[in-house]
């Protein structure tokens, strides 16, 4: 086997647990490895650190995979590692059949991403060494998993950096382009071969259930309590408004709440489930809110969800600049109510939700991602009703937490709100991280409860 000897002075990062090599580390390279080998790691002093597969074309020339040596990566290495995948998923997610099954270098199998539809599994290759081993992997996942299909999604750009083109395709048995899933005890179709990535984002199933607080105890801003009243000669709480009548929508005291960037519609979902009164669910992509649309009527949802084609900066902004004329109309006394207000929208709701896709995805596109996070805070937290919650994400790998954190404070101190933190989380349990593996920690959402600063 090639020996991979790495530099003297060099930061330890292999002896802490990193999965990768890059090439600017390695002092030489003994023996002659083809792309994609199996390839053996050793420090300055020939002392063994771990086993991965290499690749001189790319600038982490090797992924590791083993800290122990291993021979190859054949049929039975890729079956006890999604035995591994498995036992850890049953554990955290016992009553799910959909998730991400297998999560790259934070399972110790970097560059290979399946997610589990029930029967159906969707794989991404991103590198070349899983790539040139696709066959052990199908016959491995066939082995432990039984699926009816598996399907390639790795339709990629980050493969042109391993020197391979994107591909998509049926990799094994019946794929159907449409799978429903359940996730939070809720019903999801997902567009395996047209659908973002691999078809849906489980990362934030947990994030998407830690809303449940915020969807109820809404209704006495509207004047609606529960009172003692007589119904059928008994005497019963029923929920009563201020002209003394018994209201009969059952989500009464649910939130009104906006989701933007909704792709398919899952914060929507998850907030009907807990009781929003109303939702209006926004996506930019009409392809996006056809699926969204089918994921509502699959769970019942569809009297209290609007759906709006839109881009959400715009949509933010001009809601915002409505709800601004219209309090600057409220306080200059009399005007013509025949004169059309210049700005659109102007509505406001309990809850604003915005999960976009990730701004900046090299360390160069930062600072524009830094006046997108700004520009959608600041205005999506204005049209947020007194002392309701702005619920926020980043899945900008180098928008980095404390980063995002000061962008939104930014924009709170803009906008003349003050932000109280209820919530800080990361990606669900079907994408552990690896502890010192800072790439991997990419997911940020945080809920906000939100005040005006003269409150």
């Amino acid at each position: 086997m090639a020996t991979v000897i790495l530099q003297q002075k060099r930061k330890k990062r292999v002896e802490q647990g990193h999965p990768w090599v890059f090439d600017g580390e390695i002092a030489t390279v003994e023996g002659e490895p083809q792309a994609g080998e199996v390839v053996q790691v050793m420090n300055h002093q020939r002392k063994f650190l771990a086993t991965g597969y290499y690749n001189p074309a790319s600038k982490i020339t090797v992924r590791i995979i083993s800290r122990q040596p291993v021979i190859e990566m054949d049929q039975a290495f890729f079956a006890e590692r999604f035995r591994w995948c498995v036992q850890h998923r049953e554990r955290f997610l016992p009553e799910e059949r959909a998730y991400r099954l297998v999560y790259g270098e934070a399972d110790f199998l970097p560059g290979l991403i399946v997610d589990r539809f029930d029967d159906v599994l969707v794989v991404q290759l991103l590198t070349l060494g899983m790539d040139q081993r696709r066959q052990q992997i199908i016959d491995a996942l066939v082995e432990v998993i039984q699926p009816k299909g598996i399907y390639e999604r790795s339709d990629v750009s980050v493969r042109k950096l391993e020197g391979l083109e994107e591909t998509t395709g049926v990799l094994y048995g019946e794929c159907p382009r449409h799978v429903t899933v359940q996730e939070n005890g809720l019903w999801i179709k997902v567009d395996i071969e047209q659908g973002q990535k691999t078809g849906y984002f489980f990362d934030q199933r947990e994030n998407r259930a830690s809303i449940a607080p915020l969807m109820l105890g809404w209704g006495e801003r509207s004047g609606i309590t529960l009172q003692s009243v007589t119904q059928d000669g008994e005497t019963v709480q029923a929920p009563v408004n201020r002209k003394g009548n018994v209201v009969e929508f059952p989500y009464w005291d649910g939130a009104t709440v906006l989701e933007c960037f909704s792709h398919t519609g899952s914060f929507t979902l998850n907030a009907c489930k807990y009781g929003a009164k109303k939702v209006t669910c926004l996506d930019i992509s009409a392809h996006a809110i056809e699926s969204a649309e089918e994921n509502v009527r699959l769970n019942g949802f569809e009297d209290r969800v609007e759906f709006v084609v839109a881009d959400a900066f715009d949509y933010l902004r001009s809601n915002a600049k409505g709800l601004e004329e219209r309090r600057n109309r409220a306080e200059g006394g009399k005007h013509d109510t025949s004169v059309p207000m210049t700005a659109g929208g102007g509505r406001s709701w309990d809850v604003v939700i915005l999960d976009p896709p990730a701004f900046a995805k090299t360390k160069n596109a930062v600072p524009g991602a830094v006046r997108g996070y700004k520009d959608i805070n600041l205005h999506g937290m204005k049209l947020v009703n007194e002392g309701g919650y702005l619920v926020t994400a980043s899945c900008s790998y180098h928008m980095k937490p404390e980063l995002f954190l000061e962008t939104i404070q930014e924009a709170a101190q803009d906008a003349g709100k003050v932000l109280r933190l209820v919530e800080w989380r990361a990606a669900g349990k079907d994408h552990p991280q690896i502890l010192g593996v800072t790439e991997g920690h990419y997911l940020k959402f945080a809920i906000f409860e939100v005040r005006s600063a003269s409150f």
